[in-house]
C-alpha cells in the first residue's frame, strides 16, 4: 500500500463556479479528500453523481437538501450522501468544508 501526506499550503485552489473554490488535499487509489471554500449566497443546484460523498463543515452555515430532506448544517456538523442520491446546497454563510469522494472523482483531477 502506498502512503503519503500533504502539508498545509501545498496544492492550489481551483475556481469551480463563481463563489466556489476547491483544493484536492489527497488523492488515493479509491478515495479523495477535498477542501472547499463557498461564498454566502451560492447555490449548488440539485445534482447527483455515482460517488459516495462525506463531509464536515468547518465554518459557516449551509442548507442541504439530500434526497428531498432539508438539513441546516452548522460548524462541526457532518454528512454522508450515497452515490446517485440527489442533493443541493445553499450557502447561508460563507463556509469552509472538507469532503471525501469514493471512488475518486476523475472530473476533479
Amino acid at each position: 500500500m502506498n502512503s503519503f501526506s500533504v502539508n498545509q499550503g501545498e496544492g492550489h485552489f481551483v475556481d469551480m463556479i463563481p463563489g466556489v473554490k476547491r483544493r484536492n488535499l489527497v488523492v488515493g487509489k479509491e478515495t479523495m479528500l477535498c477542501e472547499f471554500h463557498l461564498k454566502e449566497g451560492v447555490v449548488l443546484p440539485l445534482h447527483q453523481h455515482p460517488h459516495e460523498q462525506t463531509g464536515y463543515l468547518i465554518s459557516g452555515r449551509a442548507l442541504f437538501v439530500i434526497d428531498g430532506r432539508e438539513i441546516e448544517m452548522k460548524p462541526g456538523d457532518s454528512w454522508s450522501i450515497g452515490g446517485d442520491v440527489p442533493h443541493q446546497v445553499t450557502v447561508l454563510e460563507t463556509a469552509q468544508v472538507i469532503e471525501t469522494f469514493t471512488p475518486v472523482r476523475e472530473d476533479f483531477l
